[in-house]
């Protein structure tokens, strides 16, 4: 599977459904909690849909590991993407999951709710300092204490823009909004100088962009969202005037990264978010797009940009606790995260890396182009989408979303009745 931003999208939207009640967090079975002891015994591994294009440098870690620590044994496993939150689940009811899990935070925190995940605060905080801030708050789970995995790989993408469409609406081509209220300005004003012709964005309003503009999102005990706060209101307003300038694409509601993409690459949209793989197929489908493209971050009123990331998870039960957390650690070490990123497009989370030249040395390719811009975003990255936040509440939000802008309901109104199903959602799931 390549990672891109899009699978690390789809991946963090895999939410996993763990019967509760078929593991407990006592009970005889249960491993221990101390690192401390010798690093050894016979341990699983299990990936997420990795074999197949990076068995080389798994076949390569897992050696490494061994040879450091002679008394070890890593069986690795691969398991595929489709099924892999049920595949989890079933392993975490039968008492059969591995010592070691690639996992991303919404499928850890059913796995730590029934204390399957092992709290590395208490078994692993000596190595808490070793990753950015973000990336290892990003598997904590609100009403509860502790952080459930290492965090491992990261991504995000930069924002495109089209340099003509902004000069044409008599806006600085140099000066990309950085804020919601420089995009929401800029937007209506290039909507007005084109006619509605050009809509600036594309893409209703997200968990995400809730929470880069300012809302609460959750509140702190986790039992219940908070989206429908003043400043969740406030961006759903904005999204209304948007689209009722034409400034939000009309088609928004409908829209697919596919047809957002092809709107972009024919003028009709002036921003969308992408990656050098889009670049490439600017170059090649329309030069003249190439030629007068920008990137810039994302829009946050936070200071903060969206990640996405991976994690690797300790199974609380392992026999081996000082071998697994070794294991897991040494998965997502700076050396080993660095040498990952060089053979894909990922990020690492460990301290320090995004400063490697390899993250900001220009070399005139696209590729280095875009790496660069999304490094230099992710050093004080946070993940805004809750890791209690499953599919069927991105879908309540988005109709609720959907009735604002067309007019059926008022923001609040929305609001309000997309946090009472999400909040309905969260007891079922809990």
């Amino acid at each position: 599977m390549r990672i891109s931003r899009r699978a690390f999208a789809l991946a963090a939207a895999a939410v996993l459904a763990l019967p509760l009640s078929a593991c407990g967090s006592g009970g005889d079975d249960g491993g221990s909690t101390d690192a401390s002891g010798k690093v050894e015994g016979d341990i699983t591994f299990q990936t997420w849909n990795l074999r197949a294009n990076f068995k080389s440098y798994f076949d390569g870690l897992v050696a490494d590991f061994e040879k450091k620590y002679p008394g070890t044994h890593v069986k690795w496993i691969d398991q595929p993407a489709e099924g892999y939150a049920d595949k989890i689940s079933a392993d975490a009811a039968g008492g059969t999951l591995p010592d070691v899990v690639n996992v991303s935070p919404d499928l850890v925190a059913p796995l730590a709710k029934a204390g399957l995940a092992l709290d590395l605060d208490k078994a692993a905080a000596k190595y808490r300092s070793e990753y950015l801030a973000g990336a290892w708050a990003s598997h904590e789970i609100p009403g509860t204490s502790g952080t459930y995995a290492f965090p491992w790989y990261l991504n995000t993408g930069p924002l495109f823009y089209n340099k003509t469409l902004f000069k044409q609406a008599g806006l600085d081509p140099d000066q990309p909004p950085k804020t919601y209220d420089e995009l929401f300005a800029d937007a209506l004003k290039m909507a007005q100088q084109s006619g509605g012709k050009v809509a600036t964005l594309a893409n209703v309003p997200t968990i995400e962009d809730f929470g880069r503009y300012g809302s609460q999102l959750m509140n702190k005990a986790g039992t219940g969202f908070a989206f429908n706060d003043a400043k969740g209101v406030e961006l759903l307003t904005k999204y209304k005037e948007l689209y009722d300038a034409k400034a939000l694409d009309p088609q928004a509601l409908t829209a697919t990264p596919e047809s957002t993409g092809k709107k972009f690459l024919t003028g009709a949209v002036a921003m969308n978010p992408g990656s050098a793989l889009d670049l490439d197929n600017f170059k090649k489908q329309a030069p003249n797009l190439y030629r007068n493209i920008g990137i810039t971050d994302q829009i946050t009123s936070t200071g903060h940009v969206n990640m996405y990331v991976m994690g690797v998870m300790v199974n609380s039960r392992t026999r081996h606790t000082a071998a697994s957390v070794a294991f897991a650690h040494f998965v997502t070490d700076a050396q080993n995260q660095m040498s990952f990123a060089k053979k894909v497009a990922i990020f690492p989370s460990t301290a320090g890396s995004l400063d490697d030249p390899y993250f900001t040395k220009e070399d005139g390719t696209d590729e280095t182009r875009v790496r660069i811009a999304a490094a230099k975003s992710l050093k004080n990255a946070v993940n805004y989408t809750p890791v209690l936040f499953s599919d069927q509440m991105k879908t309540a939000l988005r109709n609720e979303v959907a009735k604002t802008l067309q007019g059926k309901e008022s923001p609040k109104a929305a609001l309000d009745n997309a946090v009472k199903a999400c909040d309905r959602l969260l007891q079922q799931e809990g």
